[in-house]
């Protein structure tokens, strides 16, 4: 499954190490190797100078542990026959009688590459030019080790069969700290996975360096990158060894080991291969760059398929949305701040100084509405210059309607309440229409609500605000020249599930106690509905979430299929992952995800006609479907081969269960 999916499984560890007692060294580095298998480990990394500990100090220079060095490397190699998995250990060499520090690859009792380092720290407590040779002085690109000829120098990759993005790019430590690191070259010659071995020691402030370095590395180069460190067995006698070890995803750190701690160091990721070959074909500067490209030699070699079952991978249910508390709030306010800078904006460049909107007690309508309160006291101009108009139908409730007359009031917006039943059954006679609950029942009172905001625009000189929100747009959840229209549409590219946050955190940090906030709070409890069938009673009937799913989960496809390209098979097998691991907010079946997924696909292709031609709305977040900005599709696009890879993955789901 995982080369299917596009996954490489890496480990970092940290063996227990004593320093230049190489045959516990490599008795605990064999047990790593074997923990690994166990664990369907693709690519497992130990730290700088492993083998025999990085602070030996001139002891390196003796040729009893140089010998010693290479029988452990020996008794690694031995250990790994059998075992399809790459493993990068550091060593001390002797080569053209000198000394280099050397990353060694190797797999199934095979030499790989030799990468010896290249930029050598000797300031402060550091002081390798003393013992070792930079790359750049190295006159082989091959030397004999252990009976095999192996390339030896900083120019190789290695590629793992099977696995068409995975190319792996090795440093060593103080590689990475400099400008023009290894790495970025390796990058531009089409390294996926940047690996470091590293020996760097602790000092005040340096983990958070570290991380900040090691994350905005791996985002500058659209790469994954995988730091692991020399831990507390090095010796303490001028410098801390913390064992710190980083797995990060173009910018986003997915795993790190605790510090200071005893023990074995042991940490796993699955990296995904097809989100990093999908970003580095979309941003296309990056290959822009291949001027400043140096050849490499790829090495090849095969590894294993990790074993069904767990996913070493934190998956977010609802990615839109910060998980943590202070991150949300922080996150909201942002977005609020832009929404209303951008409408700000919108308003000056139009020389206008009213909006005209339509609330309907719901989410959207009621976002649309503070943003447009909070700009006007930003611009510094009265509330009363937004015109909310409530247009009760067929559909509206008691509640929604009684909700939207209370917030506006609360406000202190201009509001007024127009029914529309009367003009709706006009025009449905004239039409010779039988009254009947059907789609043009639905949608003559969308288009009759949008022709009065903007007659009322023409009135008051303003403009119409949309309140339709992404998740609504990717899924065509409006009327054609109804609901989808207006001069311009401040929630464009604000998702569902982050506009209910939004609400909540307007109602809890700028409305708290007032009674806006008593009529926010409602509106948050309230069902996601257009209102547009009649109801029961007083109550709800045409319920969103019913015709075209869970928000929650058409934001999670929504967020995968536009951010990171990802195929709906895929899409499908990571829902249920999320699914298994109780993460959504409902209870879902395997046959939910996968009716709503095929829902979601057959919807987003069916509804590009009313996405091209999108009013104009302020880009907020990663995803945006604006036709101007970033999604240009025809609108008469067949998804027969998406829905083709979504059924296939439901056959083997449905298989494993």
């Amino acid at each position: 499954m995982s080369r299917e999916l596009g996954y490489l499984r890496i480990c970092a560890a940290v063996p227990v190490l004593r320093v230049a007692d190489i045959d516990l060294n490599v008795g605990n580095i064999i047990d790593a190797m074997t923990k690994a298998r166990n664990e369907g480990v693709q690519a497992l990394i130990f730290p700088e100078m492993a083998i025999t500990g990085y602070t030996i100090g001139d002891l390196v220079q003796h040729q009893a542990l140089l010998s010693k060095a290479q029988q452990g490397l020996r008794r690694i190699l031995e250990a790994s026959t059998g075992n399809p998995m790459l493993v990068i250990i550091g060593i001390p060499l002797e080569v053209e009688q000198k000394i280099f520090n050397c990353a060694v690859a190797l797999n199934s009792g095979h030499l790989l590459g030799v990468i010896p380092k290249t930029l050598l720290p000797s300031y402060r407590e550091f002081y390798e030019d003393r013992w070792f040779t930079s790359s750049i002085d190295a006159s082989s690109d091959t030397i004999e080790l252990i009976g095999e000829r192996v390339p030896f120098s900083a120019d190789i990759l290695f590629g793992l069969q099977g696995l068409p993005f995975a190319l792996i790019g090795v440093e060593i430590c103080e590689d990475m700290w400099m400008p023009l690191s290894p790495h970025e070259y390796q990058a531009l010659a089409g390294a996926t996975v940047l690996v470091n071995l590293s020996a760097s020691n602790e000092v005040l402030g340096k983990a958070d360096w570290r991380r900040i370095m090691v994350s905005s590395e791996s985002g500058r180069c659209i790469a994954a990158y995988c730091y692991t460190s020399s831990g507390g067995g090095e010796s303490s006698n001028d410098a801390v060894y913390s064992g710190h070890i980083l797995i990060t995803e173009n910018g986003t750190t997915l795993r790190e080991s605790d510090r200071m701690s005893s023990g074995l160091k042991f940490v796993i990721s699955d990296i995904d291969l097809e989100r990093l070959a999908h970003d580095r074909r979309v941003f296309a500067t990056f290959h822009e760059s291949s001027s400043q490209r140096k050849n490499f030699r790829i090495v090849e070699t095969e590894v294993g398929d990790p074993i069904p079952g767990r996913l070493w991978r934190t998956l977010d249910p609802h990615p839109f949305v910060p998980a943590e508390p202070k991150g949300r709030e922080q996150r909201c306010r942002e977005i609020f701040s832009m929404q209303v800078s951008a409408l700000a904006g919108k308003l000056s460049g139009a020389k206008k100084s009213n909006l005209v909107l339509g609330v309907s007690g719901g989410l959207d309508s009621t976002l649309a509405l503070l943003v447009a309160v909070k700009t006007m006291d930003f611009l510094g101009l009265s509330r009363k210059s937004v015109h909310a108009f409530s247009l009760p139908g067929f559909g509206t409730t008691r509640r929604t309607r009684l909700n939207a007359a209370r917030l506006c009031k609360a406000l202190g917006v201009c509001f007024e309440q127009v029914s529309i039943t009367r003009t709706c059954s006009s025009h449905l006679r004239d039409i010779g229409h039988s009254g009947k609950q059907d789609i043009v029942f639905e949608n003559v009172q969308a288009r009759y609500r949008t022709g009065f905001l903007f007659n009322k625009a023409n009135e008051s000189g303003g403009i119409v605000l949309g309140t339709g929100d992404l998740t609504e747009i990717a899924l065509g959840w409006s009327t054609f020249s109804g609901d989808h229209i207006s001069h311009y549409n401040v929630n464009a590219s604000v998702p569902k599930t982050l506009v209910r946050f939004l609400v909540r955190w307007v109602a809890d940090e700028e409305l708290a106690d007032s009674p806006a906030q008593k009529a926010l709070d409602d509106i948050l409890k309230t069902p996601i509905s257009p209102e547009l069938l009649r109801p029961d009673g007083d109550e709800i009937t045409q319920k969103s979430e019913e015709v075209i799913g869970p928000v929650e989960l058409a934001d999670f496809y929504l967020y995968l299929f536009i951010r990171f390209g990802t195929r709906p098979g895929k899409i499908l097998y990571l829902a249920n992952e999320v699914r298994k691991q109780g993460l959504f907010d409902s209870q879902y079946t395997l046959d939910d995800l996968h009716r709503w997924l095929v829902s979601f696909v057959e919807r987003f292709f069916a509804n590009q006609f009313k996405r091209t031609c999108l009013p104009e709305g302020p880009k907020i977040g990663s995803v945006s479907l604006s036709p101007r900005g970033d999604w240009r599709m025809p609108s008469d696009a067949e998804a027969i081969l998406f829905l083709e890879d979504l059924e296939e993955m439901f056959r083997k789901l449905q298989a494993y269960m």
